[in-house]
């Protein structure tokens, strides 16, 4: 499975759950880094409180990942070039959205912005998305093609460890803010006795 802009490869042919897990984490990864780095330049601190407490950012796993997933369908250029600025889009905007309903707290707010909504997505940074998604299909995805080629063997042994590792990120935050999250509504009093 793949599609080719000229002569480079999305997704190697026969792409695997393991080989988009990957690329998830990878790009998870990456959106840590640049999401810190946008700190350090921004705030003067490369920390930035994010959901999870290792390095990764799932919503810039998830969007790379539809992208290429879109781009299997073949769809014409403009409409691959509408979904660049859709799909990380409503990623953000289901992950904000989402995170703010269980946890009761907002990791970004862009409701000081112009054309916003609801403060989980914005205009300017849809942008941000699409030029970065875009760069991501078409730059960065075939360099991550080649990386893959390269660790695939390896790869499937380090695949248990780091599913295990993600998962239990996940768990862990999810259990600890839920706890957070209680722990305040009770002193509010409006949790369970």
């Amino acid at each position: 499975m793949f599609v080719q802009v000229g002569t480079m490869e999305r997704l190697a042919p026969g792409a695997t759950a393991g080989q988009l897990f990957f690329y998830f984490i990878m790009y998870s990864f990456l959106g840590w880094v640049l999401e810190g780095s946008y700190n350090l330049y921004s705030k003067g601190s490369f920390r930035k409180e994010g959901f999870l407490k290792g390095p990764f950012k799932p919503m810039y796993g998830c969007a790379p990942l539809l992208m290429l997933l879109a781009g299997e369908l073949a769809p014409p250029w403009w409409l691959f070039l509408l979904l660049g600025l859709l799909v990380p889009t409503g990623v953000e905007f289901a992950s904000g959205w989402l995170l703010q309903r269980l946890f009761h707290k907002q990791w970004w707010d862009y409701s000081g912005l112009r054309c916003q909504w609801q403060g989980h997505i914005c205009l300017r940074f849809s942008l941000y998305w699409w030029i970065l998604i875009m760069a991501c299909v078409f730059t960065i995805q075939p360099l991550m093609v080649l990386l893959y080629r390269q660790i695939q063997f390896l790869w499937g042994y380090m695949l248990p460890g780091a599913a295990v590792l993600f998962a239990a990120d996940l768990l862990w935050t999810c259990r600890t803010r839920l706890r957070g999250r209680e722990e305040k509504d009770l002193e509010l009093g409006q949790g369970k006795l």
